[in-house]
């Protein structure tokens, strides 16, 4: 990308973890035009539009069975929004109104409107409006590198997915609706990618209370972990999936929540679903969805997202070994992420006054890269970076992102005070 004084920048973020075919494919902007030479809005209680029940057919050849119904949004946050609402008044249809509780985990990021900050575990980002919103419980993000245990022994997935069967029984499981996890980390956890076996427990837990899981799939969604869903890494399948960022890949607002069909007749057949927004299904969305899925098919962009992502892994890895400073990298295909801390061993982070997820990503924007940030213990403190590139990145490319990471980390680590002046 270049700015207008000619300045050129590598997306090594893809934005927000959004443009996951890269900028201005001309496929899609053709098919764009196209839709826009026929139609550009068509409200859905009025019409069916072409785009819209194309993209839905589409969509449901790569869920799970039984996963049929999609309604179509326009981002994430009002992804998250309508798989509440679908959840509840499913509860309702079951003779179930005593469940309201969505348990989430601490930290998360599920959206900025007040129902998802309901459930995200962020404090600079709730706290403001905590007096506006229903506190909804959390559980612990398994976060094993932090705790000292083992991501690849059962016992340390058991472990923090039993802490999910431990907070139904404390809230009354009778009150409980649902659960909502990424199955790899986004933005508040930093492509944290669970411990064997956690992802199999809670669907278990799930089941056996009655729960409805709820994957958010807004960022791991469209290929980027290197299957279309993330949470085909592990085998499980939810009750509802929210989708956005890649699934548009930035050419247009979209997004959709996906449901199971039982779940969709019963709400319907109770009168129908109590929700929507003027521009769901909006046919020029859909085309551009359309579009972009058609082309993570043609140029088999999924499988390009999980060896690059092992690419990208390995140089991450090297810089790791080069500079102490890194304690932690993780992620899964070009869903990646890597930690600074001021002691590899213990854990301990670097002093907050440091302000190091924001100065390296303005140093590594000063050398003409873009990566994304965020302050790894509930936004308060830690610092982890995201390196999410376009699923069409190349070796190349990745060896530049790694040189101009190469040089920043450098910069960054020149600038730091001496360890003996630095207090949290």
């Amino acid at each position: 990308m270049w700015d207008k004084s000619g300045k050129r920048y590598i997306d090594g973020s893809s934005g927000a973890m959004v443009s996951n075919i890269g900028h201005s494919n001309p496929t899609v902007l053709a098919a764009m035009r196209a839709q826009m030479d026929k139609s550009t809005f068509g409200y859905r209680l009025h019409f069916q539009t072409g785009p819209s029940e194309e993209l839905a057919e589409k969509i449901t050849q790569l869920t799970p069975e039984g996963l049929d119904r999609v309604f179509f949004v326009s981002g994430g946050s009002e992804a998250v929004e309508s798989a509440l609402k679908m959840a509840r008044q499913y509860a309702l249809t079951q003779g179930q109104a005593q469940r309201y509780k969505v348990i989430s985990r601490y930290p998360s990021y599920h959206g900025a409107t007040l129902g998802a900050l309901s459930i995200t575990g962020y404090a600079p980002m709730t706290t403001p409006f905590d007096p506006m919103m229903q506190a909804m419980p959390k559980v612990p993000a398994p976060r094993a590198y932090l705790d000292n245990l083992d991501a690849d022994d059962p016992a340390t997935g058991l472990h923090y997915a039993n802490m999910l069967e431990a907070k139904i029984l404390e809230e009354g499981p009778a009150t409980v609706l649902a659960f909502i996890v990424e199955p790899v980390g986004g933005a508040s956890t930093g492509a944290l990618v669970p411990p064997v076996g956690y992802m199999q427990r809670i669907r278990e837990i799930c089941d056996q209370y009655d729960v409805l899981l709820i994957h958010d799939e807004v960022m791991t969604g469209g290929g980027r972990t290197g299957r279309f869903f993330g949470a085909e890494h592990w085998d499980v399948i939810p009750d509802l999936i929210v989708l956005s960022k890649g699934f548009g890949a930035g050419y247009a607002p979209l997004g959709a929540m996906i449901a199971r069909d039982d779940m969709v007749d019963a709400v319907l057949d109770a009168g129908g679903f109590t929700h929507g927004y003027t521009y769901a299904g909006n046919p020029l969305a859909c085309a551009a969805g359309l579009a972009v899925l058609n082309e993570i098919e043609t140029h088999a962009l999924t499988q390009n997202a999980a060896k690059m992502g092992d690419a990208l892994t390995i140089r991450l890895q090297s810089l790791m070994q080069r500079y102490p400073i890194i304690g932690d990298v993780r992620g899964k295909g070009l869903l990646t992420a890597f930690e600074f801390m001021a002691d590899r061993a213990t854990k301990v982070p670097l002093p907050a006054k440091l302000n190091a997820y924001d100065r390296l990503v303005e140093i590594a924007y000063e050398n003409g890269l873009i990566i994304y940030s965020r302050r790894t213990r509930g936004g308060t403190y830690g610092d982890h970076f995201l390196v999410c590139p376009p699923m069409t990145v190349t070796e190349a490319q990745l060896e530049e992102i790694t040189d101009i990471l190469d040089q920043s980390i450098a910069q960054f680590m020149a600038e730091m005070p001496s360890a003996s002046s630095q207090t949290m």
